[in-house]
């Protein structure tokens, strides 16, 4: 059976912006390229990626081949790599380079080993209330997550997360279902057409204590 692929909000990926945790994200995907770092530290075919730290660089891919954007160069009528903010690693020079070590397998943009999963088409935010402690937490999600995943991220608010059954108007919600799935519609866009304030309508999820408790 697949492994369901995490999902990430771009706010997460923001938060990797350093040179020891850089994440991006592009065309979906999201990739930590700290290895990536530490492997050409100190090279300066680093700048433009450092530039973009914890940012999404699809605008320098082409979605339908999944590489970096190309161009004619009009002097000499070649294919070139598009990269306006400069050469990065892994692109090759636009001439003869007598220090291009064009063996370096997959370029980093390709390479698999560097995704971490996938970047939300759509995040939204839920209130989430104990009703036996009345505390509340509002939580950004990913639209794709399962109930389950959501509360794999509300374990660091409340570590007996599991120790509760999940509610929405009055109904058992089932973990392995998304919130869509669950009939707890997104109605973001609905809301800006009306021109009302999305945060009044965040819809709350429940939580009804059970007897026993998991350990924390």
């Amino acid at each position: 059976m697949m492994e369901r692929p995490r999902y990430f909000t771009p706010s997460e990926v923001a938060s990797h912006c350093t040179s020891a945790d850089l994440w991006v994200s592009f065309l979906g995907r999201v990739c930590d390229l700290s290895p990536l770092m530490s492997r050409y530290q100190g090279d300066v075919l680093l700048l433009p990626i450092m530039e973009c730290a914890g940012k999404d660089i699809s605008n320098w891919f082409d979605p339908k081949t999944k590489d970096i954007l190309k161009f004619v160069d009009p002097l000499t009528c070649c294919e070139r790599y598009y990269t306006p903010r400069g050469r990065f690693v892994h692109v090759p020079p636009n001439g003869p380079c007598s220090d291009w070590d064009s063996d370096i397998g997959q370029p980093w943009w390709k390479d698999r080993r560097y995704e971490v999963g996938l970047l939300s088409a759509k995040t939204r935010w839920i209130r989430i209330l104990n009703t036996l402690t009345s505390q509340e937490q509002l939580l950004e999600v990913c639209s794709e997550e399962t109930l389950e995943e959501i509360l794999q991220r509300f374990l660091r608010f409340n570590s007996h997360a599991r120790s509760y059954t999940w509610k929405h108007q009055g109904q058992i919600l089932d973990m392995k279902k998304t919130l869509a799935e669950n009939g707890i519609m997104d109605d973001d866009l609905e809301l800006d057409q009306l021109r009302l304030d999305r945060d009044i309508f965040i819809p709350t999820i429940l939580l009804n204590f059970n007897d026993d408790l998991t350990e924390g």
